[in-house]
């Protein structure tokens, strides 16, 4: 049983009911956050009785968050009528964190400029545990649907950005993070157990970069180099994707990863 690329859930029912003795924290609009965050694994439209079975609160309060996000543009029902979808609002939000994020306003020329060099996709994405957030997106001239939408979320564990990143953290950081992850296959080649992500680890830090071949899809072959902070973190990764049908691991690699090394060390250094 093979799954697809609808993205990685950090998702968890608890978290809004779990405040302790926080007294600013308000209850309310962590929950209108959990029952938004439903939409993250949904594969259609969602009716009042699935955002209330996923998001784990009960069906009168979600009928009260849902209308009160609808009044607010932040949920509508979709073009044929079949259920509740992420509303404008949410685009234009979305807009606004990347446009502020002083990281993606560094990396923006170093992006073009390696998409200008390559003409092969580039990613640059954001690490939040144990996935990656895609932040920037340039697509090649052959990509599926999902492989160009900004926001989608793949694992750490299994992907070239996310096992750059992972080879930048202790043994036992990583172990934890992948006991934690999801690791249901995308491929029949999607790595599952800690000592293959170790391999890559290793690989990686030996390298300076990471490879990941039919990973997420058959025919992708993907490098990564983590972004670095001052304090010596990974913070993300800039991701270069090609297809198995043109290029071999080996020829891909040789051709293409001095110059990520290069565009991640230069982003790097100015953070």
């Amino acid at each position: 049983m093979f799954r697809d690329l609808i993205g990685v859930s950090t998702f968890d029912r608890d978290e809004a009911e779990n405040s302790g003795k926080d007294p600013l924290f308000v209850r309310a609009i962590a929950r209108s956050v959990m029952l938004l965050s439903a939409f993250e694994t949904a594969r259609q439209p969602l009716t009042l009785n699935e955002l209330s079975g996923m998001s784990g609160l009960d069906r009168s309060a979600t009928q009260r968050i849902v209308h009160t996000l609808q009044a607010l543009g932040m949920i509508e029902r979709d073009d044929q009528d079949r259920g509740y979808v992420p509303g404008k609002r949410v685009l234009t939000m979305a807009c606004s964190s990347l446009r502020l994020n002083s990281t993606l306003q560094k990396a923006t020329p170093i992006l073009l400029e390696l998409r200008r060099r390559t003409r092969e996709r580039v990613d640059m994405s954001l690490w939040d545990d144990t996935r990656l957030i895609y932040a920037m997106r340039m697509p090649s001239k052959h990509e599926v649907f999902t492989a160009t939408l900004t926001g989608n979320t793949v694992p750490v564990y299994c992907t070239a950005g996310g096992v750059s990143v992972l080879a930048r953290l202790g043994d036992d950081e990583i172990a934890d993070i992948v006991h934690r992850s999801d690791r249901t296959p995308f491929t029949p080649d999607t790595i599952a157990t800690l000592d293959q992500v170790m391999q890559m680890v290793t690989a990686a830090r030996q390298a300076g970069y990471a490879v990941a071949v039919r990973q997420l899809l058959r025919h992708e072959i993907a490098l990564g180099v983590a972004v670095m902070n001052r304090a010596g973190r990974p913070v993300g990764a800039l991701h270069l994707a090609g297809s198995l049908d043109e290029h071999s691991a080996e020829e891909f690699a040789s051709r293409f990863a001095s110059l990520l090394q290069h565009a991640g060390q230069t982003l790097s250094s100015m953070l």
